[in-house]
């Protein structure tokens, strides 16, 4: 069987950062990185996918079981002939529910990939029920399965795992310590994630959960390893990303619509986490689109 190519323009994770999306097939070899603000769960039912994450290659073989933020970019580079696997995009709200070891969750915010290391048989038949589950349209199946997930995920700091990245560091019996309280994030996450495109700032996200400011500040900085302005730029990004490949207009258009207030300030963002202008990133994923500045 061909290997099968990523379609960008497909894709639908980069423009809701508060939607559960399941990807349940090939996976598409991808031409160039991408991101967004969900962190994303991969299960490998067979054969073997290849990855370049943020300063570290992975490949994940069949039953590999792994967690990484999909904030910063990654990109399949390689699988075998005929692989099937599971990609579950979370919204953040739903990582600052798992209890995990406050020193992995961090690691894992500033782009380590967590690996389970001990295979479970179970694990097959169980992302098999979920991946139906949360790809119906049935609340309550979907709501069950993302607790199911959690806990499984919940589960791998008790087994061999690795947190790997830049350093390929790995890391195990690290302290347990509680996130903030999760109730004032989701809060502020929720808040963030529908208003990211219009023309709010931390007195706003604060207000949102009436809180202090300052308070909002420390306790999502705390839980996400972000500060408030970083996640909210996250999400304009990302939002811009999808529109450059998906969508025909200038590039101050796109800054506008995705909540940016200046053009500079979107070049500088974009440029930052791509490497590249928007116009230059426009023009890798769009050959022959003519781009009107």
């Amino acid at each position: 069987m061909a290997k099968r190519q990523w379609e960008p323009g497909e894709s639908t994770v980069e423009k809701a950062p508060n939607r559960l999306q399941v990807s349940h097939e090939q996976p598409g070899v991808m031409n160039r990185p991408h991101w967004h603000a969900q962190v994303e769960v991969n299960y490998v039912f067979r054969g073997a996918v290849l990855y370049q994450m943020h300063g570290h290659t992975l490949r994940l073989e069949e039953g590999s079981l792994a967690l990484f933020w999909g904030g910063l970019p990654h990109q399949v580079i390689d699988t075998s002939a005929d692989p099937e696997f599971i990609a579950i995009h979370l919204p953040l709200v739903n990582f600052f529910r798992l209890r995990l070891p406050y020193a992995i969750q961090q690691r894992v915010i500033h782009g380590a990939t967590l690996l389970n290391l001990t295979p479970d048989e179970g694990d097959f038949y169980a992302f098999k029920r979920w991946s139906d589950y949360m790809r119906s349209s049935d609340d309550a199946r979907i709501d069950h399965a993302i607790d199911e997930l959690l806990l499984r995920l919940e589960r791998i700091p008790f087994e061999s795992f690795s947190l790997i990245d830049s350093t390929g560091t790995r890391t195990s019996n690290l302290e347990q310590s509680g996130p903030p309280p999760f109730n004032r994030v989701r809060q502020i996450c929720d808040f963030i994630n529908d208003n990211f495109r219009q023309d709010i700032d931390s007195a706003d996200i604060a207000i949102s959960a009436d809180i202090h400011p300052k308070y909002a500040m420390s306790i999502f900085r705390k839980s996400t390893g972000m500060t408030l302005n970083e996640y909210l730029t996250l999400l304009r990004l990302s939002f811009a990303q999808a529109m450059l490949i998906n969508d025909d207009g200038n590039v101050l258009n796109v800054a506008m619509e995705s909540g940016f207030r200046s053009l500079s300030a979107f070049n500088k963002s974009f440029r930052k986490i791509s490497g590249k202008s928007p116009s230059d990133f426009r023009r890798v994923y769009r050959p022959g689109h003519n781009i009107h500045h």
